[in-house]
């Protein structure tokens, strides 16, 4: 076991001893931006001790800190999880197969074929529906005047889309979708973690049975890409391309619905910052890193040490769990001016939502269009939002947000003219 040497534990106050950050209803119960402040401020490099069971494991809080760890595919690895669930539990079962927990040459030549699947052509299509079907549903929303923007808009864009790219029948996006929010979150407090284990399973099985339909019949979509793809001669096998698309499937759909989800909630309550938008004196593309910045739906990603790593004035051993939070680092003051202050307006905005080096997220560049779609369709369609009850937060330690959201809009009669341009 590690020994804290940045700070003995028993200088660790009780405000940050009592926070475990394994419990899922930590993130709903506890201020944690004030904890937050405090490990960067006191506590950068802080050894989060074990609970129930599981192994402890390091807290990495600050922006540079994060940022130099995400770079360091030489003394941290992968291949043994990269969320608190595998790594605790002592590994992935999709280590070098699944791009996600691949390093080294593998994962380059993994990325390549991932890349050649995500193509500027193919992309370029999926803009385009993902802004057709963005304008639809949320002209539609607004003329029904109230609903759940949740379950109406931010749960449909995303999957549409990366449903679409895969070759997901449309049919099974909303089986697909009930998968995704079990497997990574939940809507309950209660949920067993045999439920999250199950509904992965599940994904498995469902892109199981679709890879072996694409083998017999190829379609223009990249699952038959990857079935026609090789690594030095050697075909990817079944198991490799199942693995990559239910990462693809998961992280697809949790960062784009989830960060959507939070901007309507908050600017609902940010009358300014909502009126920079509908005017237009902010560009749609510094309100999505805006968006993305301050909903930093993913909050950590976790790595294993290979070697001691010596950093913020402490050690990290080899074989230790390192933990990465974005979460933390997105609200950094010695990167963002004013940190816990919306503003659509911010440039330059670094933000580490998909994450930073090897690893960045192949997916960034979906999520950026279909937030900026929502965007832009909400300020042009609508005069503005109210919420209509309280959100529903989720349940979980990897990812932040709600999963209810029931609202009220203004239509503005106008832009809803404009709705089948």
């Amino acid at each position: 076991m590690s020994v804290q040497t940045a700070t003995s534990r028993d200088e660790i106050p009780e405000e940050i001893s009592a926070i475990n950050l394994v419990d899922t209803r930590t993130y709903l119960e506890h201020d944690m931006d004030a904890y937050w402040r405090r490990l960067r401020a006191d506590h950068p490099l802080y050894w989060h001790p074990p609970v129930d069971g599981t192994p402890g494991f390091w807290v990495v809080s600050r922006y540079a800190d994060v940022m130099a760890l995400y770079r360091d595919n030489q003394r941290l690895t992968s291949e043994k999880g990269n969320v608190l669930v595998t790594l605790l539990a002592g590994g992935d079962s999709a280590a070098g197969q699944m791009l996600a927990v691949t390093d080294g040459r593998r994962h380059k030549d993994l990325r390549n074929v991932m890349l050649k699947a995500f193509s500027p052509r193919a992309l370029s299509k999926v803009a385009e529906l993902v802004r057709v079907n963005a304008r639809r549903m949320i002209a539609d929303a607004v003329r029904r005047g109230e609903g759940d923007f949740a379950s109406e808009v931010a749960s449909v864009i995303p999957l549409t889309t990366v449903g679409g790219l895969l070759g997901v029948p449309v049919k099974d996006h909303s089986y697909l979708l009930g998968l995704t929010k079990s497997s990574l979150s939940s809507d309950e407090a209660d949920q067993a973690p045999e439920e999250a284990f199950l509904a992965r399973n599940e994904i498995l099985l469902y892109f199981s049975d679709l890879v072996a339909e694409r083998r017999a019949d190829p379609q223009d979509d990249v699952i038959s890409t990857l079935t026609a793809s090789e690594i030095d001669g050697v075909p990817l096998t079944d198991q490799d391309i199942v693995f990559n698309c239910y990462s693809l499937i998961l992280g697809g759909d949790e960062t784009s619905r989830l960060t959507m989800i939070d901007s309507l909630y908050t600017l609902s309550r940010e009358p300014e910052q909502w009126k920079r938008l509908k005017e237009g004196s902010v560009t749609l593309e510094s309100a999505t890193e805006e968006a993305l910045r301050w909903a930093t739906p993913a909050m950590n990603f976790g790595r294993t040490a290979l070697v001691d790593i010596e950093m913020a004035g402490g050690t990290i051993k080899a074989g230790d769990v390192v933990t990465l939070w974005n979460t933390s680092a997105n609200r950094d003051e010695s990167v963002f001016d004013d940190p816990y202050v919306l503003d659509l307006g911010r440039s330059p905005n670094k933000h580490i939502t998909f994450g930073y080096g090897p690893h960045f997220c192949l997916g960034a560049y979906l999520a950026r269009v279909e937030v900026k779609e929502m965007l832009d369709a909400m300020r042009t369609f609508s005069d503005g939002i109210e919420l209509t009850g309280e959100p529903r937060r989720i349940h979980s330690n990897l990812m932040a947000g709600m999963s209810t959201l029931p609202v009220r809009f203004r239509p503005d009669e106008a832009g809803l003219a404009t709705a089948d341009d």
